[in-house]
C-alpha cells in the first residue's frame, strides 16, 4: 500500500492546504471509511465541476492547485479526492476509462467532437480490504440541472456513474477501462487530449469560456419523457 499513501507530483498529499482541508472535513470521523465518505463529499459538492477549466500545463493537475480554484473536470478533482485521502491515511489511486455521456450539452459536445469523453478519471480508494470506484465528478447543484440522481457514497460500495436519470433518459455508458495508477500518467492525458480534442478546439488555454450549469438548465428545460 505504500505507493498509494506517498505523495506525489500530482497527489500531493503533503501539502499544507491538502492536510489542512482533509482534516477539517475528515474531522471527527470514527473510522478510514467515514473519513473518505466525508472528503468525498466535500470534493463532489465543494469543487464544482467545470469542464471548461481545462488547462494542459503540469500544475493546473495537482490537487493542491485544484484546491485553490475551487473548480475542476473529472481529472483534476479526481486527483484531489485521492491526494486528500491519502493525507489523512487512505490508500487511493485513480482510474481512467472512456465513457458516453448522453447528457452533456450540445455546446459541450459541439467542442469535444462527440458524447465520448476519453480518459475520463475516477478514483479508487482502498477499504474495508478491497479497492472501491468513486467518482466526485458532478456536484450537487448541477446534478439538479441535469435531473440526475447525485451520486452518493457509503464508504462501503462503488459509486460511479448512474446509467439512466431520473426520467429514463440515458446517462452514462463505461466503453473502455485503461487501469488504475499511483500517480496522474500526465504525458498520457496530454496524449490523448492532443488526438481527441485539441484538434478542434486548439491549444488556447482554458478550452472554451462558458458556464456549464447554466448549459445544462437551458438544455435539459424541454426534457420531460425517456429519448
Amino acid at each position: 500500500m505504500e505507493d498509494y499513501l506517498r505523495s506525489t507530483e500530482f497527489l500531493d498529499a503533503d501539502s499544507p492546504a491538502i492536510i489542512e482541508f482533509a482534516r477539517s472535513r475528515a474531522a471527527g470521523a470514527s473510522g478510514a471509511a467515514e473519513k473518505a465518505v466525508r472528503i468525498f463529499y466535500a470534493v463532489r459538492d465543494e469543487i464544482r465541476y467545470d469542464p471548461y477549466s481545462l488547462d494542459l500545463s503540469r500544475s493546473h493537475f495537482k490537487a493542491s492547485a485544484t484546491l485553490a480554484r475551487g473548480r475542476g473536470f473529472c481529472i483534476p478533482k479526481a486527483v484531489l479526492l485521492a491526494a486528500a485521502c491519502r493525507a489523512e491515511g487512505v490508500p487511493s489511486r485513480l482510474r481512467f476509462a472512456d465513457v458516453r455521456n448522453h447528457l452533456t450539452t450540445e455546446r459541450l459536445k459541439s467542442l469535444m467532437g462527440g458524447d465520448v469523453f476519453y480518459f475520463h478519471g475516477y478514483t479508487e480508494l482502498f477499504l474495508r480490504n478491497r479497492w472501491i470506484r468513486v467518482t466526485p465528478t458532478f456536484n450537487l447543484s448541477l446534478c439538479e440541472r441535469f435531473n440526475v440522481k447525485p451520486l452518493d457514497f457509503d464508504g462501503e460500495h462503488d459509486a460511479v456513474f448512474h446509467q439512466f436519470d431520473r426520467l429514463g433518459n440515458r446517462h452514462m455508458e463505461y466503453l473502455k477501462d485503461h487501469g488504475a495508477y499511483a500517480d496522474l500518467p500526465y504525458e498520457k492525458v496530454v496524449e490523448v487530449f492532443e488526438i481527441h480534442y485539441l484538434p478542434r478546439v486548439g491549444s488556447a488555454t482554458p478550452l472554451a469560456a462558458g458556464d456549464f450549469e447554466a448549459e445544462a438548465a437551458a438544455d435539459c428545460a424541454g426534457w420531460s419523457k425517456p429519448v
